[in-house]
C-alpha cells in the first residue's frame, strides 16, 4: 500500500461519513479563524495605536495641580476641591529652569458656547499660544488658508470636527468666519452666575490628527483666554517639554522633589503602558478562547476517528486479512486526521482574514475616516504558525484513534458484527 492509495483511501473514507467530517472540519475551522483573526486585530490596533501616538510628541509632560479630597464617603457638594498647588507664572518659571527642559507651555481651558450665524454649540476651547500646537502634535496641519500668528487677539483657531461636525449636512464655521464665544462662570463676590463674551475670527482650521484634545475643541490667545475665563493667572495646566524623549523619566523625578504630590503629572509613556496593558489583556483572553476551540476541534477529531474505528472494524480485519500491515492502518487513519486538519486549518485561515475585517469594522470611527478606521494586520508569519499548530493539534488528535485501529488482530476484528 503506497502513500497515493492511502490518501484516496482516508479522502474517500471521510467522504463517507461526510457530516460528521465536515462538523469535525468545522471545530478546527473555527479555532484557526479565531486565532488568525485575534492576531490580525491585535497587530492592526498597535499599528493604529502607533499612529495615533505619533501625534503626541514622546517628550512631553503634562502637569496638573492635584485636587485636595474631601472627606466623606458622599457625593460631592458645593464648590469643587481646591487644587493644592496653584500652577502660576511662579510654578511655569520654576520648571523653565529644571535641566533639559526646552519650554513650558501654559494653558488654561473651559468649557465654552460658540455662536455663529444663529447655530450654537458647546465646545471645549483651549487658551495658549497658537503657535506651539506643533510641539503637541508634531503631524498637525492646517487647511490652506489658515493663518496661525501667536499675539493676536481676535483670533481662534478651531478643530475640523468643530468646523463640520460628523453626521451634519452643512459647515458650522468655516475659515475668516466671525465667531461669538460665551463663557458662564460664578462671581466669587456675589455667588451669582455670569457671563462674559468676546467675538472672534476663524483664522486656521486644524485637519484631523487622531488626537481627541485637539479634533474636537478651538484655541484662543492666552491673554485672552485669562480674561474671558475669568482664571486671574491662575493655569489650568501647563506642558513640560522636554530636550527629549530620553530625558522625559529624569525630569518628572524633578518635579516630584520640587512638589511632590501636590501636583498631577502625566507622560506619553505612561499613557502608552497603560494602553499596552489593557490591550495586552484582552488580547490574551481572545487568544485562549481561540486555543480552547482548538482544543474542542480536537476532541472533535478523536471522536470522529474513534467512531469511524468502531464502525470499520471489519473492514480494517479485511484489510489485515489480505496483507495490509499495522503501520498501513496507522498511517490511513492518520492520514484522515492530517486531511480534517489541512481543510480546517486553511479554512480558518480565509475564514479568520474576512472575519477579522468585519469585526474591525466596528472599531473604526463614526465617520468613517480613514484616519480612525483600525484595519487588520496580517503577518505571513503567524499565519503559517496557525496553520501549523491546528494541522499537528489534529494529527496528534487523531493518533490514539489510529493506534486503536492499528492494533485490533484481523480474526477478532473479522467476528465483530
Amino acid at each position: 500500500m503506497n502513500i497515493k492509495e492511502i490518501f484516496i483511501l482516508s479522502f474517500d473514507a471521510l467522504k463517507e461519513r461526510k457530516t460528521k467530517s465536515i462538523l469535525t472540519i468545522i471545530m478546527v475551522m473555527v479555532g484557526s479563524s479565531l486565532m488568525v483573526a485575534v492576531g490580525g486585530i491585535s497587530a492592526g490596533f498597535g499599528g493604529f495605536f502607533n499612529k495615533q501616538l505619533s501625534n503626541l510628541a514622546a517628550n512631553i509632560i503634562f502637569i496638573n495641580p492635584a485636587q485636595v479630597q474631601q472627606g466623606g464617603g458622599g457625593p460631592a457638594v458645593g464648590p469643587p476641591p481646591t487644587p493644592k498647588i496653584t500652577l502660576n507664572a511662579a510654578v511655569e518659571n520654576r520648571l523653565k529652569s529644571l535641566p533639559f527642559v526646552d519650554d513650558v507651555i501654559p494653558s488654561y481651558q473651559a468649557q465654552v458656547i460658540l455662536q455663529s450665524q444663529g447655530d450654537s454649540k458647546e465646545y471645549q476651547v483651549f487658551s495658549m499660544d497658537p503657535q506651539k500646537l506643533t510641539v503637541l502634535s508634531p503631524t498637525i496641519e492646517f487647511v490652506e488658508g489658515s493663518s496661525v500668528q501667536q499675539n493676536d487677539p481676535s483670533a481662534i483657531i478651531i478643530s475640523n470636527d468643530l468646523a463640520n461636525p460628523p453626521g451634519e449636512p452643512a459647515p458650522f464655521l468655516k475659515l475668516f468666519q466671525t465667531v461669538k464665544a460665551t463663557y458662564t462662570f460664578v462671581d466669587p463676590t456675589t455667588g451669582k452666575r455670569e457671563q462674559e463674551s468676546k467675538s472672534f475670527v476663524v483664522r486656521g482650521i486644524i485637519k484631523q490628527t487622531g488626537n481627541p484634545n485637539i479634533d474636537n475643541s478651538a484655541v484662543i490667545n492666552t491673554d485672552v483666554g485669562n480674561a474671558l475665563f475669568h482664571k486671574s493667572g491662575k493655569f489650568d495646566s501647563l506642558i513640560v517639554v522636554a530636550r527629549s524623549g530620553v530625558y522625559v523619566d529624569a525630569i518628572e523625578q524633578e518635579i516630584r522633589k520640587l512638589y511632590g504630590n501636590d501636583i498631577g503629572i502625566t507622560t506619553v509613556k505612561a499613557i502608552i503602558k497603560t494602553v499596552q496593558e489593557f490591550t495586552g489583556g484582552i488580547s490574551a483572553f481572545l487568544l485562549s478562547i481561540a486555543i480552547v476551540s482548538l482544543v474542542v476541534g480536537a476532541v472533535g477529531i478523536i471522536t470522529t476517528l474513534y467512531t469511524s474505528v468502531i464502525e470499520r472494524t471489519r473492514e480494517i480485519g479485511t484489510m489485515k486479512a489480505i496483507g495490509a500491515k499495522g503501520r498501513h492502518i496507522l498511517a490511513l487513519f492518520l492520514t484522515e486526521a492530517l486531511m480534517i486538519g489541512i481543510f480546517g486549518a486553511t479554512c480558518g485561515i480565509l475564514g479568520g482574514i474576512v472575519g477579522a475585517y468585519v469585526l474591525s469594522a466596528g472599531f473604526g470611527g463614526n465617520d468613517g475616516g480613514s484616519n480612525s478606521q483600525i484595519a487588520p494586520v496580517f503577518l505571513t508569519v503567524d499565519m503559517i504558525r496557525v496553520w501549523l499548530i491546528s494541522t499537528a493539534l489534529s494529527l496528534l488528535a487523531g493518533l490514539f484513534p489510529a493506534l486503536k485501529a492499528s492494533r485490533l488482530l484481523p480474526i477478532v476484528a473479522l467476528k465483530r458484527e
